[in-house]
């Protein structure tokens, strides 16, 4: 059989062999090796054919991370599904279901989560924070985190214990937080989200993607014999500061 010519590579080259080569690449070799020149190789094709379907590396790279995000939250999502409306049992699976994809998917994981695509630190950009609350991840977690806050009875601080240089940007996300609790079907009182509750809830997830980070590349203070019963006890001491009871 004839081998195809090179427009005929290139008609063959869909966006879906695209996102696939891209994903193998990045899961074989980290975020680095993910490239036009590389995928095209892959793929046997002309790295200025890719410009068809995007633009740039950095618009590749973009579709290849909101994958990555919804398979993430469709995983997470079915094991959320069986718990009926419990946030509580909800919010800790979610949590430990996290870790462990992070622990088996640190590639995904690197170009997800610690892979700024700004600014240094916690710039709008950044991928490593919970502003793109609308994301199906960030969905899942903030409607867990929101049914608790409705139904509970919490520990949350007085707004003069929060930090001042921190409240103008926690009011800026109080809208985005209400908004992705009414799109989770949350009969969240809008009074209730004061400074004081979100400070606790980005408070949470500081300390709960830390950990995880920390244990994803290796950098925890002492070696950990038994990584799992750490993690538990993490989560144990966030729900007794927040005055749940701790996950079974």
């Amino acid at each position: 059989m004839d081998k195809p010519t090179r427009r005929g590579r290139v008609r063959a080259a869909t966006d879906q062999d695209i996102r696939r080569t891209a994903r193998a690449l990045l899961v074989e070799r980290g975020p680095e090796s993910v490239t036009l020149r590389a995928i095209a190789r892959e793929l046997g094709i002309t790295a200025p054919a890719l410009y068809r379907y995007y633009g740039s590396r950095d618009d590749l790279i973009e579709h290849l991370r909101l994958d990555v995000i919804s398979d993430l939250g469709a995983e997470i999502s079915q094991e959320v599904s069986r718990l009926g409306t419990d946030g509580v049992a909800q919010l800790f699976t979610i949590c430990r279901g996290f870790r462990r994809w992070a622990l088996t998917h640190t590639k995904e994981f690197t170009l997800v989560f610690a892979s700024p695509t700004g600014s240094v630190g916690s710039a709008l950009s950044s991928v490593a924070t919970l502003n793109r609350a609308s994301e199906p991840f960030g969905r899942i977690f903030l409607a867990a985190a929101g049914r608790i806050l409705a139904t509970h009875q919490l520990n949350i601080p007085s707004v003069d214990a929060v930090p001042v240089e921190l409240r103008e940007d926690l009011t800026a996300f109080q809208d985005d937080l209400l908004s992705v609790f009414g799109q989770a079907g949350v009969d969240f009182p809008p009074e209730k989200l004061d400074l004081g509750t979100t400070y606790v809830m980005i408070q949470f997830w500081a300390r709960l993607y830390g950990h995880i980070t920390l244990e994803v590349f290796g950098n925890y203070p002492i070696p950990l014999s038994k990584p799992d019963a750490v993690f538990d006890a993490l989560l144990a001491d966030l729900a007794h500061e927040i005055g749940l009871e701790g996950p079974n």
